[in-house]
């Protein structure tokens, strides 16, 4: 036998049915039923995360290559958008619908602000102040029974409703109304209350009331993460440049439960990353909820940053990207489709769009818009204060209101 006559006899012996080179894949079908099954719970997967995932469920370590050749077998392919022109047509002037009379049949239900949002507040109190109900919740934080010493010269509640004053207002200390205590006064008291944490101690009362009142468990078990650059002041104080968002100024990294309710705040400059600013977030939140099991996040915390928050806390991350995504696309079973039905432009995400309607809250009070202050902690407690406030308002308002 001559030496060309064995080499093709060696690799006619490695051949498969299907006459493959290599050996054959060892996958049980209830194995590759879970890879299946992985597809179809997150059909934006990417790669690394679905060998991550099935490695997490059957604790067995596979290749990129093999999940992939599975998948082929099984029918799921990997659909990614087109770069063709948008196929749904834009709404203008002229194909818009007709207005709807106010009150009939085929009027919407109008959310956001409205009416029963707005307080006009009385004859000595400021539309921001403080009600006697919202009061009473939070009067056993900043004024507790039994305190010892010299009595204040002015109420806790005056200084609260000013610090709430300046947060809604946008003012500066020194223009602080009249009817206020000192502002200097006022100042202190804030600051010596950010310090000892009250404003976050006031949330996290508040959020465990309203969790309870939407029958919701009071220790999360699923959070979002999520970041926001904002603008500073020349005030001065620790700043950077966020060449994505075209920013100079901070990064409010935000943690939130799935009702947008604040867990955890790590304020940075805005030049640090978000996968940067991930871990430092998810241990404050983890230090403070050790119920967690669940993130989501976007893709910009993808790849090596969610392999570390994996690793670090034990949690089960999960990257919500948008249905249009072209480096990951969608996984699909069977026939692929004749035509993208894949949408375009603004999309709101499942369980993603909860923090940016967060970080709207927090921009809404007009000292919020920018960041005036040289403290990273003073900004932070001004977030905890700004989301308190929206839930005394929540908590104090009749149910039909607030739904």
């Amino acid at each position: 036998m001559s030496s060309s006559t064995k080499k093709q006899g060696k690799k006619g012996a490695g051949k498969g049915s299907k006459g493959r080179m290599g050996r054959p894949l060892m996958l049980a079908p209830e194995q590759v039923a879970h890879l299946v099954q992985i597809t179809e719970e997150q059909p934006h997967i990417s790669m690394d995360d679905l060998v991550y995932e099935f490695r997490r469920r059957t604790g067995i370590t596979i290749s990129r290559v093999t999940a992939g050749r599975y998948l082929e077998r099984a029918g799921v392919q990997r659909l990614k958008p087109s770069r063709a022109k948008r196929t749904t047509p834009r709404i203008t002037r002229s194909s818009a619908p007709p207005p709807v009379e106010p009150g009939s049949p085929g009027e919407e239900t109008r959310y956001g602000y409205t009416e029963a949002h707005r307080d006009p507040g009385d004859a000595t109190r400021y539309p921001c102040g403080l009600t006697d109900s919202e009061w009473e919740r939070v009067q056993h934080i900043f004024d507790p029974p039994g305190r010892t010493g010299c009595p204040p010269k002015y109420p806790r509640r005056q200084m609260l409703d000013g610090c709430i004053y300046l947060l809604r207002s946008g003012c500066s200390w020194r223009m602080l109304p009249k009817e206020f205590p000192p502002w200097k006064l006022v100042y202190t008291t804030f600051r010596r209350w950010q310090s000892q944490g009250l404003f976050e101690r006031m949330h996290d009362e508040l959020r465990g009331l309203w969790r309870e009142r939407q029958h919701r468990n009071p220790e999360p078990t699923a959070a979002v993460l999520d970041s926001q650059s904002v603008r500073t002041s020349p005030q001065g104080g620790p700043s950077g440049y966020d060449g994505a968002k075209k920013v100079k100024g901070r990064k409010r990294h935000l943690v939130t439960d799935t009702l947008g309710l604040v867990l955890a705040v790590v304020i940075t400059t805005a030049d640090v990353q978000d996968r940067d600013g991930a871990e430092p977030a998810v241990a404050v939140a983890m230090a403070k909820y050790a119920s967690l099991q669940k993130l989501y996040v976007d893709g910009g915390y993808s790849g090596r940053c969610t392999r570390q928050l994996r690793q670090a806390f034990d949690l089960d991350v999960e990257v919500v990207r948008h249905p249009g995504n072209r480096n990951v696309g969608r996984w699909v079973q069977g026939q692929m489709p004749l035509f993208d039905d894949i949408p375009t432009g603004f999309v709101v995400l499942p369980k993603r769009w909860v923090v940016e309607r967060t970080n709207a809250w927090n921009s809404r009070p007009r000292r919020m818009a920018r960041d005036y202050d040289r403290s990273l902690a003073v900004s932070e407690a001004w977030i905890w204060l700004t989301e308190a406030r929206l839930l005394l308002r929540r908590l104090d308002a009749p149910m039909q209101d607030v739904a």
